[in-house]
């Protein structure tokens, strides 16, 4: 590819250009036929936009709040593991570029950075991800290291009992390195037959008895509020709304786990409608250009989640690659949003968009 990057997509191509076959394909792959991994991106190009004309939109605004925090534009980095591989100082590269775009990232509990590490790299609003171990103790003290060092918020990553099945990973052998926020405490030892040991660690590790009754512990061990990340369905935004967690997070894993899953955007208004504005619903997978981005709010979500492009740019680039990847959303979101005529976040609403759906009950 010659020049610079003028999209999200080519950016991805830049990334598999820099990295190791064997680490673009464990940041790139899906769970077995990586339908739910391709249908997160083609679901998006079913919404229609409906645009507004003869609006003032001399000037766009494209600030929000999330949980109180105000930040440039409605796009958040999500939690993605091990950024190290991807570049030498990992995920402190990718929290200074969330600092320089007034945004927040949401960092991983499988980082190849310490908590302590990208706390002390910047001064920005973070958010911890968290998982439950078999040996809860381990878990509570990374709860209690986020919070002692200034993250603002838990999300709770509700879809992992155990890891997807990524052939890719397989094919390649892909093993963990040491995660520096557990190594003292977590082997990594566990072995398996088939040359990956990503899923044989996550069994002998991950708690997959936790669930809804479980949370009440999670939030006695914290001050932080808790997005609980990985749902898909009515019933389960109902029971999270009951168990009182403070925001919830439409995702599928990126594909990454139950293939055949349905793709985030398709089931986002299903949640919002569940959750009738009680707490506020926010949106991951498959974001690729700023009209999905005015998709996915004019469906409900708060805010977007951005994890692969983040990667693509970190590999690509460094911090100027993860900068210049919410730069693109940001300048692609506002453009849409002028041509909509929506001054402002709040102006997109569910009149702005046309459904999949709704354009074949038209028909009938």
């Amino acid at each position: 590819m010659v020049g610079e990057p003028v999209n999200l997509n080519e950016f991805q191509e830049l990334a598999r250009q820099a990295l190791p076959k064997m680490y673009y394909d464990f940041y790139a792959g899906g769970a077995e036929d990586q339908y739910t991994l391709e249908e997160n991106m083609e679901a998006f190009r079913r919404i229609m936009i409906r645009p507004r004309v003869l609006v003032d939109v001399s000037r766009i605004d494209l600030s929000t709040y999330v949980l109180g925090y105000n930040i440039s534009a409605p796009i958040l980095i999500a939690p993605t593991s091990l950024h190290k591989l991807a570049h030498p100082e990992g995920e402190v590269v990718t929290a200074r570029a969330a600092a320089a775009c007034k945004t927040i990232m949401a960092l991983s509990f499988t980082s190849s950075c310490t908590l302590e590490e990208v706390a002390s790299s910047c001064n920005a609003v973070r958010f911890f991800q968290i998982y439950v171990y078999k040996r809860r103790d381990l878990s509570a003290l990374l709860v209690q290291r986020a919070e002692r060092n200034g993250y603002k918020a838990l999300v709770l990553t509700a879809d992992s009992p155990r890891v997807g099945r990524k052939e890719a990973d397989i094919k390649n052998k892909m093993t963990l390195p040491k995660l520096k926020n557990t190594e003292r405490f977590l082997s990594l030892e566990a072995s398996s037959d088939n040359g990956s040991n990503l899923a044989a660690v996550a069994k002998e590790t991950k708690d997959a008895s936790f669930c809804w009754k479980d949370i009440e512990w999670l939030s006695t061990i914290t001050n932080m509020p808790i997005l609980i990340k990985g749902l898909l369905t009515r019933e389960d935004a109902i029971k999270a709304v009951k168990v009182g967690v403070a925001g919830i997070v439409v995702s599928n894993h990126g594909g990454r786990q139950l293939d055949y899953a349905p793709a985030t955007i398709t089931v986002l208004e299903e949640v919002v409608q569940a959750v009738g504005g009680r707490i506020p619903v926010f949106f991951d997978g498959g974001v690729r250009r700023g009209t999905d981005v005015f998709k996915a709010l004019a469906l409900g979500a708060q805010a977007v989640l951005i994890g692969r492009p983040i990667i693509y740019g970190l590999a690509a680039k460094g911090e100027y690659g993860v900068r210049q990847v919410i730069q693109m959303l940001k300048d692609e979101l506002e453009l849409t949003m002028a041509l909509s005529g929506c001054p402002s976040v709040k102006d997109i609403t569910r009149r702005h968009v046309r459904t999949e759906r709704e354009r074949l009950h038209s028909m009938l």
